[in-house]
């Protein structure tokens, strides 16, 4: 159902744009009409194709790397408060600097390879993990911690059976979340700096006035994001079925 919901959301989105196109009579260098997007992307499938290949790599590893290092980080700031204290800050600042900020040093320090842009990746996309976890695991029924605790459970096992479990919903709910954000870090650190990937396409049809051509890199972009998200949620339906709503 929601695979139908979303092609009759998109079949709308698609209408209402040819119907401002051609009711406001705009040109293809401002607005190109969704048929001569579609066309285009059909034309240039082949280039947009390779060029998502890199794209897609980076956004699969920062946000693997990030999902791994917000779960690490989660589980040490709930384990020892020292860390917490100075961990936190550290977080909260991390997030109030600007990607595009941040993007160019990254690639000064890491170069015009994938480094740099899957660096970018993991800091915009760390936060909602780490922050989703960490409060799952604060907010353990106490009254199931008491229980264990009566039973001698130690300290691991009390981790591992019981506050991971009541924690997998708010960190789905953050894994959900990160799932969105990390085609844009990709995309974000492309337009920074990059030989490659459908970012760099984007600069360069703009840079030619393609503006055909960027929508439908904007539409593969979509789709995929698209695609990621409800291949992470079915998955994350089935890991964690005692999630409310599910």
């Amino acid at each position: 159902m929601i695979i139908i919901r979303s092609g009759i959301i998109v079949i709308g989105i698609l209408l209402i744009w040819q119907c401002i196109v051609s009711l406001f009579h705009l040109p293809s260098y401002i607005l190109p009409g969704p048929i001569a997007v579609i066309t285009t992307g059909i034309q240039q499938s082949s280039l947009i194709a390779h060029q998502a290949i890199p794209t897609i790599i980076e956004t699969l590893s920062g946000l693997l790397l990030g999902t791994l290092f917000g779960i690490c980080s989660a589980l040490i700031m709930i384990y020892f408060r020292p860390a917490r204290l100075w961990f936190l800050p550290i977080l909260l600042i991390s997030q109030s600097l600007p990607t595009f900020a941040i993007a160019p040093l990254l690639v000064v320090w890491f170069g015009y390879g994938m480094a740099s842009k899957i660096i970018t990746t993991i800091i915009m996309l760390f936060f909602p993990i780490t922050n989703a976890l960490y409060d799952g695991l604060r907010q353990t029924n106490l009254g199931w911690l008491d229980l264990a605790k009566t039973m001698n459970g130690s300290k691991w096992r009390i981790l591992l059976r019981i506050k991971i479990p009541a924690a997998l919903p708010s960190f789905a709910t953050g894994l959900r979340i990160a799932t969105v954000i990390a085609p844009i870090g990709a995309v974000v650190s492309e337009w920074v700096g990059a030989s490659r990937g459908l970012g760099f396409l984007m600069l360069n049809a703009n840079a030619r006035m393609r503006i055909d051509l960027m929508f439908a890199v904007l539409l593969m972009i979509t789709g995929f994001t698209m695609v990621l998200y409800f291949g992470v949620d079915r998955m994350l339906r089935k890991l964690v079925p005692w999630q409310a709503g599910n």
